[in-house]
């Protein structure tokens, strides 16, 4: 399995798993740290912490483009070496203001770093074995996960900043690893091989053009809206519905990444059987069982089950929208569409402003039951653009019969 892959392609997975596992140290706790540590009501907070998946949601067309235009190191590394500096300015801030500001800047830094590195590992890939590079790439960031949250809150019984400090540090030390990994194998030549004369002005109207595309965004829209709960109020809900709501919290982050761990597997074989809608499809349904046992949990089993069916439709969803992205993605723009699937990201800002909104005026309960309708709602456009992709494949290949 290590040689059916390229090198580049394991440094990113084994890179990933750092990454994940420093940056869930810190993230998922920063709603509790600004609603403990700040002045900040919760409606504000969640805007501060949507903000970042708002500016990734602009960053990663921007990124996936200058990817596809100046090659996918430089866009990579620059992206890694700010993020790392944001870790500091959140261990040291006290201004809302900066909170705000180094969360639009993180943002900015996941959406061109992300896109890039998926494209970067279609790039070394033969296509008929892209499917396991995604399922790979996904099971590295849940062993991450799987550790970070716990040993956040092990590090912020010692200091509140001490979780963002200890993240930046490990985000050094992995782009100058990586640095040095691109270097060792020759990514400048196979980015020399590849670079398209690509334009900010070609890739928005193919972008656009494209009607598949634009329906699966409005779905990953209201995805991202039920799924950013997960990361901003689930931890504040926790904290209010059962005694130490907190610790709760950081086991329900681990128990995810447990999940996703002993299934991805199994999972991805069942989908690799049926087509992708297929598996978004019964994602979506999980989403909103799981949403629905958050709403009305009240003990800690309850919600340990809810976050176990919530998760398997994590794991159908995720690795399927990249397949649906890389193969509608022409080969010389698949930087472009990657980094374009960030508009989605439009809902990562929505839900957790609307999410701090709900919770403090109708409940958690109200909450996750309206984010659960916005799963099943994601569905419709999924089908839609399945259908709108269909068709424009079967034109596309009539053209290309007509010139033959």
């Amino acid at each position: 399995m290590f040689r059916e892959f390229h090198p580049i392609v394991w440094s990113l997975v084994v890179g990933t798993v750092f990454v994940r596992a420093a940056s869930s140290m810190s993230m998922p706790f920063l709603f509790l740290f600004l609603s403990n540590h700040t002045d900040m009501d919760l409606g504000m907070i969640g805007l501060t912490i949507g903000a970042g998946a708002l500016a990734g949601t602009i960053g990663g067309f921007f990124g996936g483009t200058l990817s596809d235009k100046f090659g996918r190191r430089r866009v990579m590394l620059g992206a890694l070496y700010v993020w790392m500096l944001v870790f500091v300015g959140f261990a040291f801030g006290k201004s809302p203001l900066l909170f705000l500001l180094l969360n639009i800047i993180g943002g900015l830094c996941r959406s061109f770093y992300e896109p890039v590195s998926q494209a970067l590992m279609a790039d070394v890939t033969p296509p008929e074995k892209r499917f396991r590079v995604f399922g790979l790439r996904y099971t590295a960031i849940n062993v991450g996960v799987a550790v970070g949250p716990i040993l956040g809150a092990m590090l912020a019984m010692t200091s509140a900043a001490l979780p963002f400090l200890v993240t930046a540090a490990i985000y050094l030390v992995y782009v100058i690893s990586l640095q040095m990994m691109l270097n060792v194998f020759g990514i400048k030549k196979i980015e020399g091989q590849k670079k398209e004369a690509v334009s900010f002005q070609r890739a928005f109207e193919v972008v656009v053009k494209d009607k598949a595309f634009r329906l699966y965004m409005v779905a990953g829209v209201f995805g991202a809206i039920g799924y950013s709960q997960m990361s901003s109020t689930l931890a504040k809900y926790a904290e209010m519905s059962v005694v130490d709501g907190t610790k709760l919290f950081a086991i329900l982050m681990s128990v995810n990444a447990i999940v996703v761990v002993l299934m991805q597997m199994p999972l991805m074989r069942w989908s690799e059987k049926r087509t992708p809608l297929t598996s978004i499809v019964v994602g979506n349904v999980a989403y909103a069982l799981g949403d629905v046992g958050f709403a009305f949990a009240g003990s800690w089993s309850v919600f340990i089950i809810a976050m176990v069916v919530f998760t398997l439709g994590e794991i159908l969803t995720f690795t399927a929208s990249d397949v649906l992205i890389d193969r509608m993605a022409p080969e010389d723009m698949r930087g472009t569409y990657y980094g374009a699937k960030s508009f989605s990201n439009l809902g990562q800002f929505i839900g957790p402003w609307m999410g701090g909104i709900f919770l403090a005026t109708l409940g958690g309960s109200a909450l996750f039951c309206v984010v659960a309708a916005f799963s099943l709602t994601s569905t419709a456009f999924q089908w839609a653009g399945q259908r709108a992709y269909l068709k424009q494949s079967g034109k596309a290949l009539d053209a290309a019969r007509v010139q033959a």
